[in-house]
């Protein structure tokens, strides 16, 4: 039966503040724009749920609609910057003469899993102002009449809530694990387990890959899971590298559990690996989200040629343990059941969090991003649970009480890294500059790719750690630092490695025995920032508004403020919260802040035990 809801929503006056330069357009509690060499104008979002599977339409008619004459143009954003160690050629900006947006409102459709719950998610975007550029007008409606109407489904996809978790693993580790699910089903998490060849074998699909998202999708109608733990990584720490599998390429058999790899072209590489591929199992209607839309074998797609339509949202919680061996396994194992056995979330080392940053980006205003983001984390949602521990570039903490380029200490400032996370943390969050091979970051005021580096850790050092036992959750902002798919020589092919390197920043620190992390978050591929300036005028840092930093700020606001305290949960909130106001298929580098953002843990770890 056909239902319907009718809204009329009232948004608050615009101020119009000029500078030199431009004009900013300012709302309360409004959202801004960021297309390339757009006007940065506000825009609302109105998220609505219902059962997955609906029918959902809607209209919307703006009233009141008024004109007003300014003198300067608005202000546009800039393109988004990558956070790697190479220097990418950056577009010049187009001037802009149509006016933007073409229309008052949009909207998007999902299929996800929010706060326990299949549902459909309507994600409306209203615009109060439209700009004409070339007759310097700005049209006005801060009030909006809606209407939405919706079919439910006459059947419900899941009915069944017989599971929690499933795992997938290689048939040779099936026993191994046997402690990990004893734990989790002590702990109230229902497990099943079933092993890569039994996928394989009895499902049907064109890769390993989208047999497995196949038998996710079975557990899901058959049992309710929510969670996924993917158990494997590369067979070998030598080769299978980009000369052997790839975004056009895939062998199966070099891994223990298969990957995903999507073929978005960003113009500095043309994909990379995405485990959200997993998590992603229903669109807006209910259907399989096949990730290859056109049927070309090539997933994930956007390119020149065209672009696959993808849904993103989670529909399941997935992490991965990408080990390449049984003692690796073990290793990551005994870290999760001491950790969670523990409730360290009462012992004093994990109350505090460690901040690492420094100046990112090369803008005029010398401003340290990776400062400005982390402290706004801290600051904004987790100052009434820890204590705040920093290492930055502008107070020399990192630096060996340097602020100005040292080359020495820009080289060895990871001993400080190495000491301060030694003393144990339950979060830490690492903002800047990344490779497979490490995190770095620049002294402020000096951070083109030229200018002396700051090295925060490398794969290579990370082994002198020793934080026994006092484990963190930790958030990489930086390029490739989850590459997890990275072998020895892959060097010779594959231009982000820079230096032989077998295994990723992100997976090194999680597979160690006893000490580094508990799990880690971070990209697969080059990630994006925006500069630390508040562009947009509203009182909001950039470097935490949009792309990388963005994500990462919803990560925290996840367990900060809603209390999603199971990693799984937090990390698919954040992709979640994310996808709402910047959708995935508007804009291919949101698109790729969100397939690339990796989390190589366990799903259902309680986030300081139980």
């Amino acid at each position: 039966m056909k239902k319907s809801e009718i809204e009329a929503i009232k948004l608050g006056d615009i101020e119009i503040k000029e500078n030199e330069e431009y004009v900013n357009v300012i709302m309360d509690n409004a959202y801004y724009l960021h297309e390339t060499g757009k006007p940065m104008l506000p825009y609302y979002v109105k998220v609505y749920y219902f059962p997955l599977g609906s029918k959902v339409s809607i209209e919307c008619e703006p009233k009141n609609i008024e004109t007003m004459k300014i003198d300067k143009e608005v202000v546009v954003a800039e393109p988004p910057k990558p956070k790697g160690m190479k220097e990418i050629k950056i577009e010049k900006i187009q001037p802009l003469r149509e006016t933007y947006p073409a229309t008052w409102y949009s909207y998007h459709l999902g299929g996800g899993l929010v706060n326990g719950k299949r549902v459909t998610i309507l994600v409306l975007h209203l615009y109060p102002v439209r700009y004409n550029a070339d007759k310097k007008e700005l049209m006005i409606a801060n009030e909006f009449d809606v209407k939405i109407n919706y079919i439910e489904p006459k059947k419900f996809i899941v009915s069944n809530d017989e599971y929690d978790l499933v795992i997938i693993c290689p048939e040779e580790w099936r026993e191994a694990i046997q402690p990990l699910v004893e734990h989790k089903e002590n702990h109230g998490i229902r497990t099943y387990v079933e092993t890569v060849e039994n996928i394989y074998a009895t499902y049907e699909g064109r890769d390993g890959a989208e047999k497995v998202k196949y038998f996710i999708k079975d557990m899901i109608e058959q049992y309710g899971i929510k969670y996924v733990l993917l158990i494997g990584g590369k067979k070998s720490y030598f080769v299978g590298n980009w000369g052997h599998d790839g975004p056009l390429h895939h062998d199966d058999s070099l891994w223990y559990c298969p990957v995903r790899y999507v073929a978005l072209d960003d113009m500095a590489e043309h994909g990379y690996i995405s485990d959200l591929y997993f998590a992603d199992i229903y669109d807006a209607n209910g259907n399989f989200s096949t990730w290859d839309t056109n049927n070309n074998g090539i997933y994930g797609e956007w390119r020149l040629q065209g672009k696959d339509i993808l849904d993103l949202y989670p529909d399941v919680y997935v992490g991965r343990l990408a080990c390449r061996s049984l003692k690796e396994l073990q290793n990551v194992m005994d870290k999760i059941i001491s950790y969670e056995s523990r409730s360290v979330r009462n012992e004093d080392w994990f109350k505090r969090m460690l901040l690492v940053g420094g100046d990112t980006f090369d803008d005029a205003q010398n401003i340290c991003e990776g400062e400005v983001s982390t402290d706004w984390f801290y600051e904004h949602y987790m100052a009434d649970k820890f204590e705040k521990v920093s290492l930055y570039v502008s107070d020399g903490t990192l630096t060996f009480g340097y602020t100005e380029p040292n080359k020495i200490a820009g080289r060895f400032a990871w001993i400080n890294v190495i000491k301060t996370f030694s003393e144990g943390c339950g979060m830490a969050v690492f903002d800047g500059h990344g490779s497979p091979t490490a995190w770095a970051t620049h002294f402020q005021g000096y951070a083109s790719h030229s200018d002396p580096w700051v090295n925060g850790l490398m794969t290579y050092n990370m082994d002198l750690l020793s934080n026994n036992d006092m484990l963190p959750v930790v958030v990489i902002g930086g390029c490739h630092n989850s590459e997890f798919n990275i072998s020895l020589f892959d060097d010779f092919k594959n231009p982000w490695t820079y230096q032989p390197t077998y295994e990723c920043f992100s997976w090194h620190l999680v597979k160690m025995a006893k000490k580094g992390a508990i799990a880690t978050i971070g990209n697969t591929g080059l990630g994006y920032g925006a500069e630390g300036g508040d562009r947009n005028g509203n009182g909001i840092p950039d470097c935490v508004e949009y792309n990388g930093g963005y994500i990462e700020d919803r990560f925290y606001y996840a367990y900060g403020k809603l209390g999603k305290d199971v990693l799984g949960e937090t990390w698919g909130t954040a992709i979640t919260e994310f996808l709402n106001v910047y959708p995935g298929m508007k804009d291919r580098i949101d698109c790729k802040t969100v397939e690339e953002w990796v989390l190589l843990g366990d799903p259902t770890l309680k986030i300081g035990g139980y």
